[in-house]
């Protein structure tokens, strides 16, 4: 008869992968992928690095679940920041805030989500996050339209600009520095690309100016 894992053997099996990935994606926001290795996430999971292995058969495959589990966090955030009653302009600008503000919150973790060279693995699962992004914005856009509140446009391409937008002037290698880490420049950073995003999209000036209540 074939073994079977018991429903405990299972969920002991769950938490141990879990606290890897955790594990793993608190020293990639320590870091980047680049500088984590395998012997210091089994170390920090309490466990040998031949059990890592069991879980994970490569770092490749390891950084490629990593991704997945801190992106669709990000992506869960930004579609419930799309969702509600205000206008379209509206829920695009409160969704790009809370993704710029969490981002700059942990900048290492989002430099590597985003903007770090990785493995093809991880790539090709930036790829796909990132167009879970573009769809989002894209509905949103086309709910714009249809309200009136945004003009007409090619809803698909707006959305790719928005993902990139607010990804590059944020996060990568062209990002302004805001000076001493000062929060307010980081707030004026954030409010400019924000008004800019808004703007490219045919919003009114009442979209495009951080509300002040």
């Amino acid at each position: 008869m074939a073994y079977r894992e018991t429903v405990k053997v299972k969920a002991r099996k769950a938490a141990t992968r879990t606290k890897l990935l955790t594990s793993a994606t608190e020293l990639v926001g320590e870091a980047g992928f680049r500088q984590v290795q395998m012997s210091a996430v089994a170390r920090k999971s309490g466990v040998a690095v031949g059990t890592l292995y069991k879980y994970f058969l490569s770092k490749e495959k390891l950084f490629a679940n990593v991704f997945q589990m801190a992106t669709e966090r990000e992506v869960s955030h930004v579609e419930l920041a799309l969702q509600g009653s205000q206008s379209a302009p509206q829920r695009l600008r409160n969704a790009l805030q809370l993704f710029a503000e969490r981002a700059l919150k942990n900048p290492t973790l989002a430099w590597a989500l985003i903007a770090e060279p990785v493995d093809p693995e991880v790539d090709s699962e930036r790829l796909i996050y990132r167009a879970r992004y573009a769809q989002l914005f894209e509905r949103t856009i086309e709910q714009g339209i249809a309200a009136g509140d945004l003009p007409p446009q090619n809803a698909s391409c707006s959305s790719t600009a928005l993902v990139g937008a607010i990804a590059e002037s944020l996060i990568g290698p062209l990002a302004p520095k805001p000076a001493n880490d000062n929060s307010l420049n980081q707030a004026a950073v954030i409010n400019h690309i924000l008004n800019f995003c808004l703007q490219g999209l045919g919003a009114t000036a009442a979209a495009s100016v951080r509300s002040t209540a």
